[in-house]
């Protein structure tokens, strides 16, 4: 049975977490008020873990699937060095002209890439280059997860991370019945069985996976 974290049980790992900074606050207000789906975009908390993960890593190179408004981007932008590089992959022209005024407002938005079109063509493209990553960060279309996982795994070294998002799927993930369900239950087992990876399924928010390449 998922287990729901208590209100005042979320105030306080709010609390004693590091606050978000005002640029990030002023994009949480603005996508809660003018796009649609504002729950897409992490959480406060999950902001946090992500630049904590990038920096953890060393991570130089970040690709993002599923750039949304921003946040994630901009979070996981300022755990990378001054050199550091994240690209960060969508569809969505509505989203994506938010989030990249806001890119253009922080001081490490030259850091970020943003690519319209199929991330999978993206990474393709990568790949043709002999393109590498360090750290890859999962939040589009649940059902495009298991490929963007094949797609990007051997572009990373050793020690490479993939963190995917929405992994509990509000507990959907327990009695799938939509297409989405059973490709995040799918995609659950299959990392959990990929000796290629030490892995890890967290319940912070809707539940993360993290996956270190052996």
């Amino acid at each position: 049975m998922l287990t729901i974290i208590p209100e005042a049980l979320a105030a306080y790992i709010e609390a004693n977490s590091p606050p978000a900074p005002a640029l990030l606050e002023r994009l949480r207000d603005e996508t809660l008020a003018t796009l649609s789906s504002p729950q897409m975009q992490v959480g406060r908390v999950e902001g946090a873990l992500l630049k904590l993960l990038v920096m953890l890593t060393g991570a130089r190179r970040v690709l993002e699937v599923g750039t949304y408004s921003g946040y994630s981007a901009l979070s996981m932008a300022a755990g990378l060095p001054e050199d550091g590089r994240l690209i960060t992959c969508d569809i969505d022209p509505v989203a994506t002209a938010v989030a990249q005024r806001y890119f253009d407002d922080s001081p490490d938005g030259h850091k970020i890439e943003l690519r319209m079109g199929p991330a999978i063509e993206t990474i393709n493209a990568m790949a043709a280059k002999g393109e590498t990553v360090d750290l890859l960060f999962l939040d589009a279309d649940k059902t495009g997860y298991h490929d963007y996982y094949e797609a990007v795994l051997p572009l990373m070294p050793s020690g490479g991370l993939v963190v995917a998002d929405n992994t509990l799927w509000s507990g959907k993930v327990l009695e799938p019945t939509e297409p989405s369900d059973h490709a995040l239950a799918q995609f659950n087992a299959h990392v959990s069985k990929d000796e290629r990876v030490d892995h890890v399924l967290l319940s912070v928010r809707d539940g993360v996976m993290r996956a270190r390449k052996r």
